[in-house]
């Protein structure tokens, strides 16, 4: 990859973005046919932040956080920068200082396919990140990457302007062409798990709801009194 930053990149759907920012990343993912879900070592640095945004790429070198610095430049308000890494890496990229700069600049979060420090300072900040790694190790300025050009992160390969949708359950990857589409399905999804939630409530069996009696007695599944009838 040549050493490289794309100035202008198409952006998801705004409206799409915030029907799947509601929905979360479980409902997202189901609602894209089970896919786009990064690994699950990729994980939320404090819990409960809840946000979705277009994608704005960034290849590191491991151990350099040198692109970092230079991704913000490329960001809108409401944009997460994606960092992935041209191979395995925990050392501490980001930290309180560059999330200063990131939340300045109207940047809701990173996703970081490598380690992050400072914890309890963005916390207490409000800036979500979501990283492979917590590491106090520092690191280097000295190799350049990429920014806006396609990366994989933690397994999935992310394009410029895809929507990212992260959350306690992880970071779930939706194509931009397919922004509009699945968030009309996840959407639907969340209704209707509202009206089965509301049932539930109400003490309805699972069994019952979902019609799983006869399934169950085809499986072989039998109900007994005692042990011994087994």
């Amino acid at each position: 990859m040549k050493p490289v930053v794309v100035r202008n990149i198409v952006r998801a759907d705004a409206n799409a973005i915030g029907t799947l920012e509601g929905c979360g990343v479980s409902t997202a993912h189901e609602a894209l046919g089970r896919s786009g879900l990064m690994k699950t070592y990729l994980r939320p640095i404090w819990p409960g932040a809840q946000i979705a945004g277009p994608a704005v790429t960034v290849l590191l070198q491991p151990g350099d956080n040198w692109m970092l610095h230079v991704v913000i430049e490329q960001c809108k308000k409401g944009d997460i920068v994606v960092a992935g890494c041209t191979t395995d890496n925990t050392d501490g990229m980001f930290g309180e200082l560059l999330a200063t700069s990131m939340q300045a600049r109207g940047i809701k979060g990173l996703v970081l396919d490598a380690g992050c420090r400072d914890v309890k300072e963005l916390h207490k900040m409000g800036f979500p990140v979501w990283s492979r790694a917590v590491s106090a190790k520092g690191t280097v300025k000295a190799t350049p990457g990429a920014v806006n050009v396609p990366v994989v992160c933690a397994g999935v390969n992310v394009e410029p302007g895809d929507v990212v949708v992260a959350d306690d359950d992880g970071v779930v990857v939706i194509p931009k062409k397919l922004a509009v589409e699945t968030a009309a399905k996840a959407q639907k999804r969340k209704d209707d798990e509202d009206g089965k939630r509301q049932q539930l409530a109400k003490g309805v069996l699972g069994l019952d709801m979902y019609k799983m009696r006869e399934g169950l007695e085809k499986a072989g599944l039998r109900y007994v009194d005692r042990p011994e009838d087994a």
